[in-house]
């Protein structure tokens, strides 16, 4: 057998875990969900890097993401919204389960000790950027649509959001946590959300010559795979004088306030996104960066999987921001969210401060040890 062929091949409905000569390689295979993540790919992905991160015979892992004809095309658009919903409602301890192995997972992947290379084209978003930015090399294209849009669900950006948004220059991390806008490749290097543009018909070479890079060269495969970078547009790094100059604000209020007062298109289609987020997590969001840009990776999940925790129910479930967010966007598919409260100016500063109260002791919380 050749050494780069595929062997030990695992083939399930939405994961396919194979090992090319010395690169472990992972197909998300859910397309009809454009991928996104259940516990059982949670899981297999986790057993997959740990079993490699063991084994001197594999020196890589890539990453990529399959659509409706085939490979590549759609990376993943976040975790199973769907689920969360029917599963807090049934009372499914897997919801707890999820969050807790999905965090912990995204704390491998950024503390991986072997190269770890992310194919992020298509939809990148929410869970998708959770096991991506976390990467040695995270690979964009002209077609990568990137967000973390979570508010849209009354949620907030977790999978350690608050620590890669909390790092791109200056306030982008206020503007892309709060609105959940989407971006492109381009802007998704200029920001530090990813390393390299190439072409879309690029893509499945580089995936096929990642092996026998590796075997010739380990030391300089991913250089091999910048030699395809491509230029790519990047329209909302221009606006980063006005972002900083917005965003920076100390209330949420204050920065829609700004953006009502800036005469550009641009800040209007900004202040449009707010207008449709939840009013209560966008001021979650806020804090969760303010605080995330001052603590390690470890303890930013752990602030995370507390506030996610509250997200269920701190509120009674039917009344619950995430619970009428999903509703209205994947149950009743309405549109129409009716937020609690429906106005900025009218959130209680102590319902956000509860969001960042452990609801466990540091010895029982679910995050106190690290794969």
């Amino acid at each position: 057998m050749n050494i780069f062929e595929c062997v030990d091949m695992t083939l399930t409905a939405d994961l396919i875990v194979e090992q090319s000569g010395p690169v472990g390689m992972i197909t998300l295979n859910r397309p009809g969900a454009l991928n996104a993540l259940s516990l059982d790919m949670v899981r297999g992905i986790s057993a997959a890097l740990l079993t490699w991160r063991e084994d001197p015979n594999v020196l890589a892992v890539a990453i990529r993401g399959s659509n409706k004809h085939g490979v590549f095309g759609h990376f993943c658009a976040g975790g199973d919204i769907r689920f969360f919903h029917e599963a807090v409602l049934a009372g499914d301890p897997a919801l707890e389960d999820f969050f807790t192995e999905e965090y912990a997972l995204n704390q491998l992947i950024f503390s991986y000790p072997k190269p770890y290379i992310a194919f992020m084209d298509g939809v990148v978003m929410g869970g998708g950027m959770g096991i991506s930015q976390g990467a040695s090399l995270r690979i964009v294209t002209p077609t990568t649509k990137m967000a973390m849009p979570e508010t849209n669900i009354g949620l907030f950006p977790d999978v350690g959001g608050g620590h890669f948004l909390g790092r791109c220059p200056g306030f982008v991390g206020e503007w892309l946590g709060l609105g959940g806008q989407v971006i492109g490749a381009g802007d998704a290097v200029a920001f530090g959300l990813a390393d390299v543009a190439v072409a879309q018909e690029s893509v499945v070479e580089l995936w096929e010559q990642l092996p026998q890079w590796f075997a010739q060269n380990p030391e300089g495969a991913q250089d091999r795979v910048r030699e395809h970078s491509i230029d790519a547009p990047a329209p909302h790094a221009k606006e980063l004088e006005t972002i900083n100059a917005i965003y920076s604000a100390d209330t949420v209020g204050e920065i829609a306030q700004r953006l009502q007062a800036h005469p550009s298109d641009w800040a209007q289609e900004a202040l449009k996104y707010l207008n449709m987020r939840s009013p209560l997590m966008m001021h979650v969001v806020l804090e969760q960066l303010r605080r995330a840009r001052h603590m390690s990776l470890e303890d930013e999940l752990r602030m995370e999987r507390d506030m996610v925790r509250h997200c269920f129910h701190l509120r009674p479930i039917a009344k619950g921001e995430t619970v009428e967010g999903i509703r209205a966007l994947v149950i009743d598919k309405d549109n129409a969210p009716k937020w609690q409260p429906a106005r900025i100016a009218d959130v209680d500063a102590q319902e956000v401060a509860a969001f960042f109260d452990s609801p466990w002791p540091a010895a029982n919380h679910p995050l106190k040890h690290w794969l």
